[in-house]
């Protein structure tokens, strides 16, 4: 097969969460234990972090593997979904898994993976650590998938887990409180293997605490460790003054990663680098910890967080997607001028919308449309079910289209504002915004 044939085989042949939805979760490790088995268990070659988490999993996994990148340590990067192409998932110091190696594993392992009735997410989380374990990758960052006790990734053994917080989402599967979701997550929580909590919460915080406990595991709760004192833009990057609480040393951080929620991914991050350093067998110097904050995103090829697509009129594009990522999302919005707003948006099937709905400014014109996948809601249907929550517009089905006018819209009326999407994803100023 080739690159073209893999990429079908893989999504066509084997369920994939991104197009199907829940009927593709296929929870227990049996399966994937088994396959990397027949792998010769690749997993257990290079030192792993475990990142699981409601929201900012993905910006924190990126700016710990920045950071140990600017170490000196060949780094793995495992994160999903992708946004354009399939290989941003697995990463080798922020540069993709080739094309001909996707190819060859698909090729090698076909029968045996149809064989064992992969889930696409399977599937993937093997190839990466047979990837990393073939390229000779000393660390790897892996974020979960959904959830944590039953995702395919909790196969690993990692030095340190993180779980950044808990929020309602996927409720159908994981659970339909704060604390039936923590306890899936925490499931990540190894024997005598500590956890760093991003954002310490009353209601699920004991749950994270008995698990750790059952285990024999340390909770170190990252706000306690760090603390954000200042935050505000600089240029293309945020500025973030730091104060670690131990001995009240200042770090002055630069975060080439935009949005006022970083603040929490940043002080999650920086907890976990320090305990990295001074508890693993890792060594991360002030200098490397600086340096692979400041280039977080360059050096991983993050994107799709509070993004800057385009100026004039300013176009930002974010992939916040639940309830508890949309209200980061608002307060953004609220925060960044504008005359006018102009929001495209689109969200998949299984959205819990009647929470998420509210949370959007009512002042914005909304340009509803539909990401070209199965799980993706039509647009029309968005357009109706938006309106009982007041938020009125344009449907526009196709995204590029949707994008467009909001474009034109924004230059007409001066052309300054920002605009949010991720084909489809959230908020900003004068522009689009998707959800």
């Amino acid at each position: 097969m080739n690159y073209t044939q893999t990429l079908e085989f893989l999504f066509q042949s084997l369920p994939a969460f991104e197009t199907s939805g829940a009927m593709a979760y296929k929870p227990g490790l049996e399966r994937i234990a088994a396959f990397c088995r027949h792998l010769g268990n690749p997993q257990r070659n290079f030192f792993t972090i475990h990142v699981a988490g409601t929201n900012g999993k993905g910006s924190v996994a990126h700016i710990i593997a920045s950071v140990l990148q600017q170490a000196g340590y060949r780094t793995g990067l495992f994160t999903s979904p992708h946004l354009q192409d399939f290989r941003e998932r697995i990463r080798v110091d922020g540069e993709m898994i080739p094309k001909q190696k996707v190819v060859n594993f698909v090729d090698k392992h076909h029968d045996k993976m149809v064989e064992s009735e992969l889930s696409f997410f399977e599937m993937t989380a093997a190839m990466a650590f047979d990837y990393f374990a073939q390229s000779d990758v000393e660390v790897a960052v892996i974020e979960t998938g959904l959830g944590g006790r039953l995702d395919a990734t909790n196969i690993i053994v990692p030095i340190l887990s993180v779980i950044t917080n808990i929020g309602l989402e996927h409720t159908a599967l994981l659970g339909d409180t704060l604390q039936k979701i923590a306890a899936e997550k925490a499931g990540i929580i190894k024997k005598s293997i500590p956890v760093i909590v991003g954002e310490a919460d009353v209601r699920y915080n004991e749950v994270i605490e008995q698990a750790a406990a059952a285990n024999k595991s340390r909770v170190i709760y990252a706000e306690r460790e760090f603390v954000c004192e200042e935050c505000h833009p600089e240029g293309n990057r945020q500025f973030f003054h730091l104060r670690r609480t131990r001995d009240n040393r200042d770090f002055d951080v630069l975060l080439d990663l935009q949005g006022s929620y970083q603040c929490r991914n940043i002080v999650t991050a920086s907890a976990a680098i320090d305990f990295l350093h001074e508890e693993t067998p890792l060594t991360i110097s002030r200098r490397a910890y600086l340096e692979g904050m400041c280039c977080a995103a360059a050096n991983t090829a993050l994107m799709g967080r509070w993004q800057t697509i385009a100026e004039a009129p300013l176009t930002v594009c974010d992939t916040g997607h639940n309830a508890h990522g949309i209200a980061y999302v608002a307060e953004q919005l609220k925060a960044t001028p504008h005359k006018e707003l102009y929001c495209v948006i689109g969200f998949v099937r299984d959205k819990d919308l009647a929470h998420i709905l509210p949370l959007l400014p009512r002042d914005a014109h909304y340009i509803f449309t539909q990401a070209q996948t199965e799980r993706a809601l039509p647009a029309a249907e968005l357009t109706a079910k938006a309106a009982i929550y007041g938020l009125r517009g344009e449907t526009i089905p196709e995204v590029p289209a949707a994008v467009a006018h909001a474009r034109e819209l924004a230059a007409a009326d001066g052309g300054a504002g920002a605009d949010d999407a991720d084909p489809p994803r959230a908020g900003g100023r004068s522009g689009r915004c998707g959800v």
